[in-house]
């Protein structure tokens, strides 16, 4: 069995490596266009920042290490030109010398990964505007926040851009970052990305939303940026991260079947439309788990285990790719944010009925010292409680639950599993009602008709005689509350029903949630027909609502 692998970095390699261990006497052939064949590229905006100083760090797996430990044939500086699936070669060429030659394989995987998306605009390719995939990029824009770090202006709001405007605005850099969309941060919902556009904008982050590049200039040895709606950012570097897109010219040229968005399609073993030849990693559209269909997700995570199972077919296992559902995790300073499964957005966009619930717990047991907040949102469906999504951002901890929630997703739990969940608890870690507890119980508790929730969007389609109910304190209260909202405290409620008319609909609300639920409960028990607003003021908040003082 002679398989070449196209490609390194995370599916390629591991690709690679696992073919090895299952057979020893198979030829194992990876072709490498660049100088590394396995690197950690999520960890070049923190070498950029200083976070990680020994670049060497970054080489996960090097073409020696790689070629004496599973005597591979390593071949770095080349580049796969064509294939030929009737005769089952490909065409390579070497880089540096420019010799081209032909390879024979039985089984091809390529692994070609995706490149940032370079627009077509005037000045990109003025000294100074970089994008960043490889280490030679880490290197130039490394070597030019050494010299010179004032300015710098990041294109995109996604997951790259932001741990750039991190990590360099760590470096002394004044940032400035340009998103078109109207939120950063596009796999969340608007309300929780917009606690990281605050944590940006406390570290001195400028954020800029619908607004876009139009083109690149230099004056007086500077960068001007020039934007659409008019403005001019001058600035000592810029960064494009935009996006990525498939680097899929291999497969096209082959006659392979291509998606919607430019993924190569496969099947659940990792097979394109040629059977002999495979893809994983970036570069292939995979199915949706959650729904199925095809999506399309650049994670280091799904490309290992699909180079892993790729290997594993073609030495006779029989496996299956699940499919992928888009589990991320992000540290923007001292916040977190984290998601799993389909966000709201998408579910609309989709028509898919949900609904939704917020909490706003804790990471561990607030009496012991050092509890950082979080804010989580959970997506459901409103027949059997099946968990379809969940995000969150907070300090310590927002990662583990969105671990346990992505595989009960994985596992096609539902929120009264949620209620059940058995978790490790020590107040350092948790709390004896984890906040996973929490959301299972809220959203049970929901689908059984005992919680009956408003979200602050529904707030505007109320009738004109429903009474607003603060049930804070007065203090709380005085510090900012819903437009036209009284203020009766939880614990005088009791003493105070006489003030409240039956015959009224009711919306109780409190700071996160769990006093209006009281208040709440108390209220439908003595004949009131009241709802809670979800998650409190805090969500509202969030949402970006009006206020009163």
């Amino acid at each position: 069995m002679k398989v070449i692998i196209v490609g390194g970095v995370a599916g390629g390699a591991s690709a690679a490596a696992r073919a090895r261990r299952l057979s020893e006497t198979a030829e194992i052939l990876l072709v490498e266009r660049g100088p590394d064949i396995s690197f950690a590229n999520c960890g070049m905006p923190y070498y950029i920042g200083g976070e990680i100083v020994d670049r060497q760090k970054l080489l996960v797996v090097t073409p020696e290490r790689l070629q004496q430990r599973y005597r591979i044939n390593v071949r770095t500086h080349s580049e796969v030109e064509s294939i030929d699936r009737v005769t089952r070669t490909v065409r390579i060429r070497e880089i540096v010398s420019g010799k081209s030659y032909v390879e024979s394989y039985d089984r091809l995987i390529l692994a070609t990964g995706a490149a940032p998306l370079r627009p077509p605009l005037p000045g990109l390719d003025l000294p100074g505007v970089h994008t960043l995939r490889h280490l030679d990029d880490m290197d130039r824009i490394r070597a030019a926040t050494d010299e010179c770090c004032r300015d710098v202006v990041v294109v995109g709001g996604g997951f790259i851009g932001l741990e750039l405007v991190e990590n360099l605005s760590r470096r002394g850099a004044r940032c400035t970052i340009l998103d078109l969309n109207e939120q950063l941060l596009p796999p969340f919902d608007r309300e929780m990305a917009q606690q990281i556009r605050q944590e940006l904008e406390r570290h001195g982050i400028t954020v800029r939303l619908q607004d876009s590049v139009t083109g690149f200039s230099r004056e007086n040895e500077r960068l001007q940026v020039q934007l659409r709606s008019g403005s001019v950012l001058a600035a000592d570097l810029a960064i494009l991260g935009i996006g990525v897109k498939p680097e899929h010219q291999l497969a096209v040229q082959a006659g392979l079947a291509i998606g919607a968005r430019g993924g190569i399609q496969v099947n659940a073993q990792m097979q394109t439309s040629d059977p002999q030849i495979y893809a994983v990693g970036d570069v292939v559209e995979t199915q949706d788990f959650l729904f199925g269909g095809p999506t399309q997700i650049p994670l280091a995570g799904p490309a290992n285990r699909q180079g892993r199972m790729a290997a594993d077919h073609i030495f006779g296992r029989d496996v299956h790719y699940r499919g992928t559902q888009g589990t991320a995790v992000l540290r923007i300073f001292d916040k977190t944010a984290a998601c799993t499964g389909w966000s709201e957005k998408l579910l609309q966009r989709h028509g898919i009925a949900y609904r939704k619930t917020y909490i706003h717990p804790a990471q561990h047991a607030s009496y012991y010292p050092g509890a950082e907040p979080m804010t989580l949102k959970l997506l459901f469906a409103p027949d059997n409680g099946r968990i379809l999504g969940a995000q969150g951002i907070g300090g310590a901890g927002v990662d583990k639950r969105i671990d346990v929630l992505a595989m009960a997703i994985q596992g096609r739990m539902t929120v009264y599993d949620l209620e059940q969940a058995e978790l490790a608890y020590s107040p350092q870690y948790g709390s004896a009602k984890d906040p996973i507890n929490m959301l299972g119980f809220v959203a049970s508790e929901m689908l059984r008709g005992a919680h009956e929730q408003i979200t602050a969007e529904e707030l505007a389609g109320l009738p004109s005689n429903t009474r607003l109910l603060d049930v804070r304190t007065a203090t709380e209260y005085a510090a900012g509350h819903l437009p036209g909202a009284i203020n009766l405290p939880v614990d005088e409620l009791r003493d105070r029903l006489n003030e409240l008319p039956v015959d009224q609909p009711l919306v109780t609300y409190c700071q996160v949630g769990q006093r209006g639920y009281l208040a709440q409960r108390l209220l439908k028990q003595r004949g009131y027909h009241v709802r809670n607003l979800s998650g409190g003021f805090k969500t509202y908040e969030l949402m970006e609502l009006p206020i009163e003082h």
